[in-house]
């Protein structure tokens, strides 16, 4: 029964109800391109406020009965000109918004607080600045072409409930998509001169008023752009701040101007949306530093925390405020404008192997980083500092997930293995066998995923196999041989875990829970030595000492399964009706075959 377009699960059958395929000439650039990167996803479900909605319908019908047309058409041409739409010139002024606004953050609040998963501080919607020029009539060169669909940005607009969107890239070019609308055409194509490699969609602002999206590019250019109103800025120009290619791109939860992006040349860079770019340039860490070891970070001069030691690595915190500051005076706004970007510059792994990959931990505390010398590294990004490195079995690791409740790492690789870590446990709990070539995606389906004992996620490979995977947590604590790899981990620090009790009473999120300590004021583990001197660098053991967990037969929406091939076919697949039973919504993610 399984085909390209239906495949068995335990709960049912999941079958493609929508597809979209490149268009002759996308395929024409694909297979002539000297370049290749691969298609991937973003997805953003936005709710539209249906009494709003109507209200707001019938206000305007209401206005022109009246005899308000005159109104009614003031009030339109002043949102044409906030959306940019009666703008001419190539590069047009930053909208009225941004004035409300400094154009930085204050330094008050740690960019990575522990209140930075549970909505920190914000501005205001309406005063969130927007891009600064034109997508339409901008004559820049790094944008070729916009075309819109017919009707656009009116048809944007005109929904109700909850409608899921998401954005793909195709050779030179990005779409925006509608799921599961009866028109396949897009609401957006913007092509490039250079190659768009990776982009993400802010959720916090995600609204049906406006949508932040991030891109990066190979040439080490970020765009940030606004599609419903047609504006964008572009960060890192020419790569001026790093120039490797940006391999990932990621909004930092719970902020609305805080986003991180990896590179080629081994680096991730903390990037404001509403600054400009500085001159900057990073200190090169000496033949001393070990990337197994430690993190080299940079902090930039405009930084007023900026700390370093006698080596030139740092010896402080991140301290950057989540939310703008609302009574500014006109003298500290033209301070704002010396504050550049980067925000902070970290050498995570050696030049000449690539930064693949990163995600968050749940609360926001943790950075999981994954790159092409085999490491997956996990960052105090609060501290910014290593915590743990762990070795691949074999290669260079491809993709990395965090699972929802923060026990568990999971990482594909070239060694045609996803392995899965437990970073509180400081060792690899289990490998599952089942792809015969490079693992390229993998994603938790949250809605199976909800007890703490049964973990749901699946993945996709260069073999062309979309694999669902199920495992116990209980079942992944008792490998094949006894592990000792670290003998503080006896069952008493397993069943209450030392130093974390007081934690959690003071409201610490459950991720938390499964990393050690690594700071100089840490107590002393079961009686052993400080956490500060245990080692970092975690090489990969041997297949007798780790269980193995078989498939069961990427993205898992609430209603489908999202995947991609490498040139951009993008698939749904209806979810099976037992799949559905808990009725929560799942986390959004992406794949790629």
């Amino acid at each position: 029964m399984e085909s390209d377009t239906t495949f068995v699960a335990p709960e049912g059958v999941y079958t493609v109800i929508e597809e979209h395929r490149p268009s002759v000439l996308q395929n024409h650039a694909a297979s002539t391109s000297p370049l290749q990167f691969p298609a991937k996803v973003s997805v953003i479900t936005v709710k539209y406020p249906l009494e709003k909605i109507k209200d707001s319908a019938l206000a305007a019908s209401l206005a022109q009965l009246l005899g308000g047309n005159k109104d009614l058409k003031k009030e339109k041409a002043v949102k044409e000109k906030d959306d940019g739409i009666s703008l001419s010139s190539s590069d047009t002024p930053p909208d009225e918004q941004i004035d409300e606004v400094p154009s930085s953050p204050t330094y008050s609040t740690p960019l990575f607080s522990p209140s930075a998963g549970r909505k920190p501080k914000q501005p205001t919607p309406a005063k969130w600045s927007k891009p600064k020029h034109n997508l339409k009539t901008t004559s820049s060169t790094f944008i070729t072409r916009v075309q819109n669909a017919e009707g656009f940005p009116r048809n944007i607009r005109d929904r109700d409930g909850e409608t899921t969107f998401f954005f793909y890239n195709q050779v030179k070019t990005i779409l925006w998509v509608e799921a599961g609308a009866k028109s396949k055409e897009p609401f957006i194509r913007i092509t490039f001169s250079s190659y768009p490699t990776c982009h993400s969609i802010n959720n916090l602002t995600a609204s049906p008023e406006r949508l932040d999206v991030i891109i990066g590019f190979n040439t080490g250019d970020i765009i940030w752009i606004d599609p419903i109103s047609s504006r964008y800025s572009r960060l890192n120009k020419g790569g001026c701040i790093t120039p490797g290619a940006c391999t990932a791109v990621r909004w930092v939860p719970g902020s609305a101007s805080l986003f991180l992006a990896s590179h080629a040349d081994g680096t991730i860079v903390v990037y404001d949306r509403d600054r400009e770019d500085g001159a900057f340039v990073p200190t090169q860490p000496g033949l001393e530093w070990d990337p197994r070891e430690s993190i080299f970070v940079t902090i930039p001069p405009w930084h007023p925390g900026t700390s370093h030691d006698g080596e030139g690595g740092h010896s402080g915190a991140l301290d950057i405020s989540l939310s703008l500051s609302e009574n500014t005076t006109n003298k500290s706004e033209k301070s704002d404008k010396s504050i550049k970007n980067p925000v902070s510059h970290w050498r995570v792994s050696p030049k000449g192997k690539p930064v693949v990959d990163f995600v968050f931990s749940p609360d926001v505390k943790y950075v999981g980083a994954i790159s092409e010398d085999g490491c997956l590294r996990v960052i105090d990004a609060l501290a910014e500092q290593l915590l743990d490195c762990y070795s691949s079995y074999f290669g260079a690791l491809t993709c990395i997930a965090w699972s929802p409740d923060g026990r568990f790492v999971l990482a594909g690789g070239q060694d045609d293995l996803i392995t899965i870590f437990s970073p509180w446990e400081q060792r690899v709990v289990a490998r599952c066998q089942g792809h015969s070539s490079f693992v390229s995606c993998v994603a938790f389906d949250e809605g199976r995923s909800e007890d703490g004992r049964t973990y749901r996620f699946g993945s996709v490979g260069e073999d062309n196999k979309l694999i669902l995977w199920d495992f116990s947590s209980g079942a992944l604590h008792r490998p094949k041989t006894p592990y000792t790899h670290h003998s503080h981990h006896n069952a008493q620090s397993h069943s209450q875990p030392h130093g974390h009790k007081q934690s959690l009473n003071n409201g610490m999120s459950s991720s938390a829970l499964y990393l050690p300590k690594t700071t100089s004021t840490s107590p002393l583990i079961d009686g052993e030595v400080d956490a500060e001197m245990r080692p970092r660098y975690h090489p990969a053991p041997s297949r007798n000492e780790i269980a193995v967990v078989q498939p069961v037969l990427v993205t898992f929406l609430p209603k489908h399964v999202l995947t991609s091939t490498k040139n951009g076919v993008v698939k749904l697949w209806v979810r099976p009706l037992q799949a559905l039973q808990s009725g929560k919504p799942r986390r959004v993610g992406s794949g790629a075959i």
